[in-house]
């Protein structure tokens, strides 16, 4: 291969694997610095400043607390879990879908909310009380995990609401890709409300 051959493959790889990132979603999380019209300007938890555009259909929703006693069998849910000490899954954070929307994305997958974890989108088929918690078990197609729910975990429903949801200091969970300038843009931001954040 000659040298001009070589650095045409190179671009092309590159613009391959931009093309690609630019394909993959992202999951933003942090908390909201500004608000400028369409513009929404957030504080990464990592610490970066993060300008992200507001998409013309774009919906807004806020997580309204829940129980874990609210984790009876049939409730479909997501769930993020980390490993723990004797292997067992243990919850982080979940959400309870509205019993008329289904269960969207069913199945468990890895996830970004912290090393090692995962996100399972189940239904509860049972629940046995702990000591401080409980413990549930989720069945999703091809396959089924027994996770510990402390009675800490957040557990929420989230709740349709507007606009006037985005105010500066209100902490953000989002997933947003690039348009074809290259900006981020989304059409969904879920919002804290009255204390209550996004728990992924």
């Amino acid at each position: 291969m000659n040298s001009v051959s070589a650095v045409f493959l190179c671009g092309v790889l590159a613009l391959a694997a931009t093309v690609a990132e630019a394909q993959n979603p992202m999951r933003i999380r942090g908390t909201i610095s500004s608000v400028d019209g369409d513009l929404l300007m957030v504080k990464t938890r990592e610490g970066r400043d993060v300008k992200i555009e507001l998409d013309p259909k774009v919906t807004f929703a806020y997580p309204k607390a829940l129980k874990t006693a609210d984790l009876k069998p049939g409730a479909a849910l997501g769930l993020v879990a980390v490993p723990g000490p004797d292997g067992k899954l243990v919850a982080r954070g979940m959400q309870v879908f509205p019993a008329d929307r289904g269960l969207p994305n069913e199945g468990h997958r890895p996830f970004d909310f912290e090393p090692n974890s995962s996100m399972i989108n189940a239904v509860v088929s049972g629940a046995v009380e702990l000591g401080k918690g409980r413990e549930v078990t989720l069945t999703y197609k091809g396959g089924s995990q027994i996770v510990v729910v402390p009675e800490n975990t957040p557990v929420v429903m989230y709740v349709e609401g507007d606009r006037t949801l985005l105010k500066p200091g209100e902490y953000v969970y989002i997933q947003a890709g690039m348009n074809n300038d290259g900006k981020i843009i989304t059409s969904r931001v879920q919002v804290s409300k009255d204390g209550v954040r996004p728990p992924q």
